[in-house]
């Protein structure tokens, strides 16, 4: 896969204040994130289930770390590892309507964590040229064909105060799932967009 990274600069924002980042993704892309952020050290959400612990294993290979639990079961505890995780200095992230949706539904794992920690919710999509989707999954699941073009797009952070009250909870998650769909579908678009749409996103993200 050949990557296109626009916004890399709010990722290194993040570690250049000495924060770490809480990762938020659709489901539908996992297989180019998990490729994309191999060998970092990132610790994600992992289920508890049969499928959970194959995925588990797999993951680890990649050189990703993981903290059992879900939306359905074992939630909390695994935010408490993703808690400790940050603050022995790892990167953490979730597939955010995973592991069994609703489709596009984010769940809100990360504004909570944030709120916990003090740490950024860091969203990003990518987004595939080439690619074969599973219409019958729940997640219309991608996966890359051979040497295709993708590109992830990285949003700015968003913070959650520390005090941040149950409205304010509320309105950050509801800002972090709009942030997702812009991504989305930024990404997902970038192949059929004009060289000159592309370079407008471009400098909005990057800054440039």
């Amino acid at each position: 896969m050949r990557f296109e990274t626009v916004g890399l600069r709010h990722f290194g924002n993040i570690h250049a204040r000495g924060e770490q980042a809480i990762g938020a993704f659709w489901h539908r892309c996992i297989l180019s994130a998990v490729w994309h952020w191999r060998g970092r050290g990132v610790v994600v959400m992992n289920t508890t289930n049969f499928d959970g612990q194959w995925t588990r294993r797999v993951i680890e290979r990649l050189g990703f770390g993981t903290a059992q639990g879900s939306s359905s079961r074992g939630g909390l505890r695994g935010l408490l590892v993703m808690e400790k995780r940050l603050a022995e200095g790892h990167d953490v992230a979730f597939t955010i309507d995973g592991p069994r949706g609703p489709r596009y539904m984010a769940k809100p794992g990360p504004a909570i964590l944030a709120r916990r920690t003090g740490q950024p919710i860091f969203v990003f999509h990518a987004g595939l040229e080439h690619a074969h989707t599973f219409e019958k999954s729940w997640d219309l699941f991608q996966v890359p064909r051979p040497f295709t073009r993708a590109v992830i797009i990285m949003a700015p952070p968003i913070y959650v105060p520390r005090d941040a009250d149950a409205t304010q909870l509320e309105a950050k998650h509801a800002e972090m799932q709009h942030v997702l769909e812009r991504v989305r579908d930024l990404a997902e678009g970038w192949f059929q967009m004009t060289e000159a749409q592309r370079n407008a996103l471009r400098a909005e993200f990057n800054g440039t």
